[in-house]
């Protein structure tokens, strides 16, 4: 057995809620193959428990992993060629984007993510190619560069079955377009839809190859409700009542998405969603920008929960979301970095601080801003609560697993922090990646003095350059024209979809008159 004490000047176990923490000043946290034992003064610990090996300083701070609750690839859209626009034109300079090779695209991420004390991904995996075979190798190199790393997963592959560039039938889509282009583009559409059966065959080989990994779940990913047809919906509730895992889907991320929902239906996504025995505490809805406040107060009721990608939101022009509404109607809320965060990387110390700091509304009641403890909680707690792990991560209380972070508090405290100023404040404003020291997952370290232990990354990294030096194939030279001749016809179709009607706003940040 390995048995082991991570200690720091302040051990954060978890945020109570918008205002308080837990905290254990020279604490410690005692674990024993993966599981924490207890928690408590450092001293008291090491008198009582014989260990392996002491991690930490009194110059640390001990904290529960991050959960980065909504993830998709490794190299960025931009590093790919993919300026950030508007979210349905974005999709159409998808097309362009390099082949890379899945392990090492997905290492390149996973260094970013465990560098910020990211111990927990959900990876949301989409368009890989068919057929099953493909689909199956593809979501296997991926999970192997997460079992190479060492972190913690959450993966689901993107269930797709229509509408796969514009919100119509690709058909439909195909015919607006020149018979030239049309051929071009047809098959490499047909090349990202796989029938629903092998979405649901990939499902459960998953599950059954990584059954025996502690850090793997397997769950489901419903893409968006314009890419899922009413019988896609209904085989995802029809798999989470079997197997009891959870799903998240993308949902109302744009105005547009609200705009289809109501062409589709003639009512909300939400409602479509609820109809479909979709919502509930297993449903995470990502994004969730464009809700109404009739379908908040129904994501409360049903205990749904909304993962926040705030940096996303921010690039693509997608709006900003209602996260102080919905914390004021109890709604559990996750972070997530999307495709990229504000830097361009995967940093969830900098994203916390961007959600910390987008939703600071005109006013002068504390209640109607983010709080850093909220935040804070957002990135741990109801993150994991989001993945297949629920709150067996993000907490460090007895009987959790061991997914622990140590941060250098000199980084954040030096040279001067004031002593009114209180931890959980302090490492949510201040904190920085290389502050970040080492990096726990089941009892396992890492990221052992700021390098992995099981990866050279440096050689990863140089892998994976040296494969993007060639040039592009023929098949990768005609997506990135298709990609260019499409995107016209794509805001085309897009010019006149909006209802007329001025949208309402949750936040009022200025003001014309």
């Amino acid at each position: 057995m390995s048995r082991s004490l991570v200690r720091g000047r302040h051990v954060i176990c978890r945020a109570l809620d918008r205002d308080r923490a837990e905290i254990i000043e020279n604490g410690a946290v005692l674990q024993e193959d993966g599981v924490i034992l207890e928690i408590g003064p450092y001293e008291d610990l090491a008198r009582r428990h014989q260990v392996d090996e002491v991690l930490g300083s009194e110059n640390h701070v001990v904290m529960p992993g991050f959960v980065n609750a909504h993830h998709h690839v490794g190299l960025t859209p931009l590093q790919l060629g993919s300026p950030d626009m508007p979210l349905e034109l974005w999709f159409g300079t998808r097309l362009a984007a390099r082949s890379v090779d899945l392990r090492l695209d997905t290492l390149y991420s996973a260094f970013e993510m465990v560098e910020s004390g990211i111990t927990t991904v959900q990876h949301l995996q989409g368009r890989l190619p068919v057929p099953l075979a493909n689909m199956v190798a593809g979501a296997t190199e991926t999970l192997r560069a997460y079992q190479d790393l060492g972190m913690r997963v959450s993966y689901a592959h993107g269930i797709r079955d229509q509408n796969l560039l514009v919100y119509e039938a690709d058909q439909q889509f195909l015919a607006r377009l020149p018979p030239d282009l049309a051929r071009e583009l047809a098959p490499m559409l047909a090349r990202q839809l796989a029938p629903l059966d092998d979405h649901f065959a990939l499902f459960d080989e998953l599950r059954r190859r990584f059954a025996d990994d502690p850090r793997i779940a397997i769950q489901l990913a419903p893409a968006n409700l314009h890419w899922c047809s009413d019988t896609a919906l209904e085989r995802v509730r029809e798999a989470c009542e079997r197997t009891g895992v959870p799903h998240h889907i993308h949902l109302l991320e744009t105005q547009y998405q609200k705009a289809y929902a109501h062409k589709r239906a003639g009512v909300g996504a939400l409602e479509q969603l609820d109809r479909a025995g979709l919502l509930g505490p297993h449903c995470t809805l990502g994004h969730g920008v464009w809700l109404t406040e009739a379908e908040v107060e129904r994501v409360a009721e049903t205990g749904t929960r909304i993962c926040h990608n705030c940096s996303s939101n921010l690039r693509l022009r997608s709006g900003v979301a209602a996260l102080n509404h919905w914390e004021k109607r109890g709604v559990r809320v996750a972070i997530g970095i999307d495709e990229a965060g504000l830097n361009d990387d995967r940093d969830m110390l900098l994203e916390m601080r961007l959600v910390l700091r987008q939703h600071r509304v005109p006013g002068m009641s504390e209640a109607d801003v983010p709080t850093p403890a909220q935040v804070f909680r957002m990135a741990t707690e109801h993150g994991a609560a989001t993945t297949g792990f629920g709150e067996t991560v993000g907490r460090l209380v007895p009987g959790a697993l061991a997914d622990i972070v140590l941060l250098d508090w000199r980084q954040v405290a030096f040279p001067f922090l004031d002593e009114d100023t209180d931890v959980l404040s302090a490492v949510v404003q201040r904190a920085k990646t290389g502050g970040v020291d080492s990096v726990m997952v089941a009892g396992e370290v890492i990221y052992r003095d700021r390098k992995f232990t099981r990866v050279d990354k440096e050689a990863a990294l140089a892998a994976l350059a040296d494969l993007l030096k060639r040039p592009r194939t023929e098949e990768e030279e005609r997506r990135r024209l298709v990609s260019r001749r499409v995107l016209p016809f794509m805001r085309d179709f897009y010019a006149d979809y909006l209802p007329k009607a001025e949208p309402a706003p949750f936040y009022v940040t200025s003001a014309r008159r």
